[in-house]
């Protein structure tokens, strides 16, 4: 079945509703007074997420500035695909598919599609499987390769021969994957929040280090703390997915949570993303019950034997953007698997880049692609 079909979102009142009944009986974790975010997330962040989803919040605003923008589903590998594709009107326009991670969503893009369609871009941006409107997957084995195979189907099936891919998070390991199976097609790959095949995996010699810049030095050393202080997230997703999903599927708050201590930059940046463009996130991911199957993906690449293989150069033109909040990704590692053309360190922005300074993100990625072959 290869149809592709207009959609519109359309959430229910008795879903709305139900929210509603949740969040005013919402039971919040105790904590120990004074330790802010040291143990996890604060309750303070919870509670001005709850508050503001009673008070103040409208989806269906919300829904409807969604809605102005020509949505799509179709299915592929045996899974629905949910999409927007949004065309700049330009002839013979440049597509770019814009690909988003997890806890994200294609909400990450909503603030970049009128800077990159002024640019004379047409963009697909896509549910990953197993993310939003996409649904819930419904076998096993959706990892990053399958996936970029999909996202290949999807611009045949857009009948784009040639284009872009922009990926960040999870979008930055599934871009380069599509460049590698399809170099012919891809046009370029620009990508941040880069981490698989952008940092160093396992113990480095220490002559290595010896060689590094200050800038490096700090960069690793940022790594290593998260590594052994806020990489907990993705051991439980990497191995119990489903133990977890019952909390955060059964619970608004609890899916506040788990999303929200990522977003918050476990609690270096709370106010990054604006509160309704996060809770907006949040609950396209309640209303469309992938929780659960959004974190499974951790469990597929994990048990995935070539995820942690050495990949080779695809020879595609390579941009990478490090905002100044994510600078973790080291150009040293990243050369040794990409062609990059183009590497840039921005002042300002975090890990959702996209969604937290979405002008500064898009002229950004204009650039890279503005300046490539066809």
């Amino acid at each position: 079945m290869s149809d592709i079909t207009p959609f519109k979102i359309a959430i229910s009142e008795a879903d709305l509703a139900d929210l509603k009944a949740r969040l005013a009986n919402t039971r919040l974790a105790n904590e120990i007074p004074g330790t802010g975010w040291s143990y996890g997330m604060a309750s303070s962040f919870v509670t001005r997420a709850i508050e503001r989803l009673k008070n103040g919040f409208d989806w269906r605003t919300q829904e409807a500035a969604i809605n102005a923008n020509p949505q799509f589903v179709t299915e592929i590998d045996g899974q629905t695909i949910h999409f927007l594709h949004v065309k700049s009107g330009v002839i013979d326009a440049v597509p770019l598919l814009l690909l988003h991670g997890w806890p994200s969503s294609f909400v990450e893009f909503l603030g970049a599609i009128g800077p990159l369609t002024a640019a004379g871009y047409d963009l697909v941006i896509p549910s990953l499987p197993g993310f939003g409107f996409s649904g819930p997957t419904r076998e096993a084995g959706w990892n990053d390769g399958r996936i970029a195979s999909a996202m290949l189907e999807l611009m045949s099936r857009l009948g784009y021969k040639r284009f872009g891919v922009q990926g960040g998070d999870a979008g930055a390991i599934i871009a380069p994957a599509i460049g590698r199976a399809a170099p012919d097609r891809v046009i370029g790959v620009h990508v941040n929040a880069a981490t698989m095949g952008f940092i160093p995996l396992g113990p480095i010699d220490p002559s290595e280090i010896a060689m590094f810049s200050d800038a490096e030095k700090s960069r690793l050393q940022r790594l290593q703390q998260f590594m052994a202080e806020r990489f907990g997230f993705n051991a439980l997703q990497s191995s119990r997915p489903q133990t977890l999903a019952y909390g955060i599927s059964d619970s608004p708050a609890g899916l506040i949570a788990w999303l929200g201590d990522m977003f918050a930059g476990f609690g270096d940046s709370p106010d990054a993303v604006e509160l309704d463009r996060f809770l907006t996130n949040v609950l396209v991911y309640w209303f469309t019950g992938t929780a659960a199957s959004s974190t499974r993906l951790y469990y597929e690449n994990a048990h995935d034997p070539e995820a942690w293989s050495p990949k080779p150069n695809s020879g595609v033109p390579t941009g990478v953007a490090v905002f100044a909040r994510d600078e973790v990704a080291i150009r040293r590692y990243g050369e040794e698997g990409n062609t990059i053309l183009r590497w840039t360190e921005l002042a300002s922005g975090g890990h959702f880049a996209a969604m937290e300074v979405p002008e500064v993100w898009a002229e950004e990625v204009a650039a890279f692609f503005a300046g490539l072959q066809r």
